[in-house]
């Protein structure tokens, strides 16, 4: 299991631990490595700045410098100086603000365990597209705990959604083929669920621009069942990761465990339920590789 199971999970997987959620842990004062992490004295202080110097800007479709957004997420590179090391910088991450992808089985998990569930615009995708109301962001008890409000016009921008229409909206995010991940706000409180592409900045950091890791692989690698596979290639189409390579001589699409993340999307595109998922400690060469590629 990742590092977060381990150190947040009690051995199982940490984004579906209550104690992740609560409010106690919201508010609760923040140890001195915390606290010089991310300039807060609470995860509760932090993430109000965070959502009104990242989210806000795709709330209100007034655009904050980056400057601005740096000061609200407490930029490594600035906290640990230019001379700091890769290593330092994304244990850094880890502390502030990381994710993980998962399945759509455990996204609904995700949903069962949260108490308030918000719909916003995507931070990213304004910054990257700036479309100010591309709403593939789920808060997790944003609107209970008014980390919006001081965000002009936030009320008329935020979406709470019943637990129903949010697997609603979630099972179409995967037939498009959106990458599911959950992330915190000062580890390990769980602050969003998200759905991503190329267009959100911590996929386009990392996995296109191969740059320092923002997020976890899943706990599970797909696998291809030979025999169901009827080599229509639609599942290529789906995978954000290039880890689908179609073979002409067999007339089959192999998946290689080193290069998948796990979150499982490419199955929603199969007409034959090919593909399954399978917990990545099960796979030798998908064991233990959870963030650069193999």
């Amino acid at each position: 299991m990742c590092q977060f199971c381990t150190e947040h999970g009690e051995g199982k997987k940490w984004y579906l631990e209550m104690k992740n959620y609560s409010r106690e842990l919201l508010h609760a004062e923040l140890s001195a490595e915390e606290k010089q992490a991310t300039r807060a004295s609470t995860r509760a202080e932090w993430l109000g700045r965070f959502m009104e110097c990242f989210e806000g800007p795709a709330v209100t479709g007034v655009p904050k410098t980056l400057v601005e957004i740096g000061m609200a997420m407490a930029p490594t590179a600035e906290l640990l100086g230019p001379g700091a090391s890769e290593e330092e910088i994304l244990e850094q991450r880890k502390i502030t603000h990381f994710g993980q992808v998962i399945p759509i089985e455990d996204v609904e998990k995700v949903i069962d365990l949260a108490d308030s569930i918000t719909r916003i615009p995507c931070g990213c995708r304004f910054l990257s597209t700036g479309k100010s109301n591309a709403r593939y962001c789920f808060g997790l008890g944003v609107s209970k705990w008014g980390s919006l409000k001081g965000v002009p016009d936030a009320s008329s921008s935020l979406e709470v959604l019943d637990k129903q229409e949010a697997r609603r909206i979630i099972r179409d995010y995967d037939q498009e083929g959106l990458i599911h991940s959950v992330w915190t706000g000062i580890t390990p409180y769980l602050i969003g669920l998200c759905n991503c592409d190329r267009d959100c900045l911590a996929y386009k950091t990392y996995i296109e621009q191969r740059g320092l890791p923002s997020f976890f692989r899943a706990e599970y690698v797909c696998r291809v069942e030979a025999e169901l596979c009827s080599g229509c290639k639609d599942c290529i189409k789906q995978c954000q990761f290039g880890a689908q390579f179609y073979s002409s001589a067999l007339g089959k699409v192999y998946i290689d465990p080193t290069r998948c993340f796990g979150c499982g999307v490419c199955r929603a595109a199969c007409p034959t339920d090919a593909i399954q998922l399978v917990p990545r400690e099960e796979d030798p060469q998908a064991a233990g590789v959870w963030l650069k590629y193999a």
